[in-house]
């Protein structure tokens, strides 16, 4: 495993690169593990440095979280991304729970606002993938509905 540190934009983050496999890099960003998808696959694990630099200040799509510390993604199903950058202050669902499009899934703090995230689908909840006080990137899987 190497460790970078980066400040970006004057925020620090501690970047842990854990395995690459292909353009599939598995980083752990303050914390938080992510999957990075890169343009091209890398022969030398340690090569994949410049991926995870981009990650926290871009925060492409392809990024998305594995698990939380208590939430374990065991769902299959439709992914309900953060629309961008913040903390989440409430998750409102629960496992196994029904929802119907448009129902409040989690709220985030971003820049001092509060900003509710809604179901794109009806369903079921199959996973719950962050826990309130989690900082999330854009793109972030937030729960999976099936």
């Amino acid at each position: 495993m190497k460790t970078y540190k980066f400040k970006i934009n004057g925020n620090e983050y501690n970047v842990d690169i854990n395995s690459v496999e292909g353009n599939i890099a598995d980083v752990t960003v303050n914390g938080a593990s992510y999957k990075v998808e890169m343009d091209t696959p890398v022969a030398s694990p340690i090569a994949a440095a410049p991926a995870p630099a981009a990650t926290p200040a871009a925060a492409p799509a392809t990024a998305a979280p594995s698990t939380s510390s208590s939430a374990k993604a065991t769902g299959a199903g439709k992914a309900v991304t953060s629309p961008l950058p913040g903390v989440i202050i409430e998750v409102s669902v629960k496992e196994g729970q029904a929802v119907k499009a448009g129902q409040k899934i989690a709220v985030i703090e971003a820049m001092k606002m509060e900003n509710e995230i809604q179901a794109d689908v009806d369903g079921t909840v199959t996973a719950i993938l962050v826990n309130k006080g989690d900082s999330v990137l854009e793109g972030a899987e937030i729960v999976k509905i099936g």
